[in-house]
């Protein structure tokens, strides 16, 4: 769910001497960064390092991140005008050759290693929020408000971002990714009708192109504060709907159906928690979750002062699921039939 940036030791020496986009867009500190928690856990993906706001300077839109507070774009898309003078992504090889780079070396290395590769985009609304505000915002206000008083300026934004992001992450499967996830970052900042209307259309549009042109390729979507909005993404096209920890595991697998597999979705948090909290809350979710259709994960990101060895316990018990679900199933044989 997030990169190892925010806790661990070996990431943060290079974070300390190098601003982010020095960091992402330079390959071999991409790289580097990429596979320092593959060494660290032994998890069964490298997840690539990146941003979600990495394809838009190929699209015209500039950023910068400033320690501290986050991304901030200097000249926000809020007019019919600006949107004409962006540029369509379409030779992201020519615009972003980092990401070819990174990814197909670490594809080699993936392969290797014997796990997969993924690689991930933010959401049409999240990219339009962010590049409407300017930078992080509580509220989103200035996006509501054009939201609310000129509707039409943000979805010809939507529409735009969406063919520019079907493209980006084509590139990033062509050059290596072995599963795309999509990051619905700022999907909390809408109502179910605003989500139904502003971002769920448009997410499932990427993902149906991607389904269409790459069925080998699994998606996976991730809306932060979807759990609130699980009946709208019950029919969605993607192959796995990620959950926050709002919401019980053994609930949303019911009110998705048994047909959608699930990721998640341990509150992050517990990782500041003793062993055997970490163990016993860990365990609950798989349970919970079954034995099939399930990729355990947390249920947002891996938080800042989380203790590395609380990762490398939640990795443990992943490791460990088989026996722990063959176990529950052992024991479940062996009980009484319930009326």
């Amino acid at each position: 769910m997030r990169q190892a940036g925010r806790y661990m030791a070996a990431f943060r020496e290079f974070s300390d001497k190098y601003p982010f986009r020095m960091r992402s867009e330079t390959p071999d500190i991409a790289i580097e960064l990429s596979m320092q928690p593959y060494r660290a856990f032994k998890t069964d993906g490298i997840i690539f390092f990146s941003d979600i706001l990495t394809p838009l300077p190929g699209m015209g839109i500039e950023f910068d991140m400033v320690k501290g507070k986050g991304p901030v774009i200097a000249n926000p898309v809020r007019s019919v005008e600006h949107l004409k003078q962006l540029v369509p992504l379409s030779d992201p090889a020519s615009r972003l050759p980092f990401i070819h780079t990174i990814l197909s070396s670490l594809r080699r290395e993936a392969d290797s290693a014997g796990v997969t590769l993924l690689g991930f985009i933010g959401t049409p609304w999240t990219l339009a929020a962010y590049s409407m505000e300017g930078k992080s915002d509580k509220d989103c206000k200035e996006t509501k408000k054009i939201m609310m008083h000129n509707p039409a300026l943000l979805h010809s934004f939507l529409d735009f971002l969406t063919e520019q992001l079907i493209v980006y992450a084509g590139y990033q499967i062509e050059s290596g990714a072995q599963v795309i996830q999509l990051f619905d970052s700022w999907a909390h900042h809408l109502s179910p009708a605003q989500f139904s209307e502003f971002s769920l259309p448009y997410m499932e549009r990427v993902t149906r192109a991607l389904k269409a042109k790459y069925p080998h390729v699994p998606v996976i979507v991730h809306a932060n504060g979807g759990t609130g909005k699980l009946e709208l993404m019950s029919n969605t096209s993607a192959d796995v709907v990620g959950l926050d920890w709002a919401v019980d595991m053994k609930d949303a697998r019911k009110q998705l159906g048994a047909g959608v597999k699930v990721q998640g979705n341990v509150d992050p948090m517990i990782l500041f928690g003793p062993e055997d909290k970490i163990r016993a809350e860990v365990e609950r979710c798989l349970l919970a979750a079954g034995p099939r259709g399930h990729i355990l994960n947390v249920g947002h990101g891996v938080v800042q002062g989380t203790p590395e060895s609380a990762v490398g316990v939640f990795c443990e018990v992943a490791r460990q699921s088989g026996a722990l679900h063959a176990k529950a199933a052992a024991n479940g044989a062996r009980q009484p039939a319930l009326v």
